[in-house]
């Protein structure tokens, strides 16, 4: 399965603008966690779209899974818009709920 289509529209939306919806920063903040607007930049500028949601209700969105420079990886879920990406929440994957490669949900 292919999702060059939604990443392209992500990646055009990213170079305009990225919007941080309220639930996301509070999301990238907390203690455990500590992700940076460089981090979300670096995923969804060259990471990969594991799952495509174009029946959700904010709008076409996409989960994207990144590696950062840290050596984390983490999952974006954002909105490409007109004039801006709409970054609706980030978060390190659990591995208790995701594969190894955390691109696949573990059932």
């Amino acid at each position: 399965m292919t999702f060059n289509n939604i990443l392209e529209q992500v990646r055009e939306a990213a170079s305009k603008r990225l919007l941080f919806l309220p639930h996301t920063i509070r999301q990238m903040s907390r203690p455990e966690r500590m992700i940076s607007t460089a981090d979300i930049e670096t995923v969804v500028m060259t990471g990969e779209v594991i799952e495509d949601y174009p029946e959700d209700a904010r709008g076409h969105s996409c989960l994207i899974l990144g590696l950062v420079q840290s050596n984390r990886h983490i999952h974006v879920v954002c909105a490409p818009k007109d004039d801006y990406l709409a970054i609706i929440t980030a978060y390190l994957p659990d591995p208790n709920q995701w594969s190894s490669d955390f691109k696949r949900r573990l059932l």
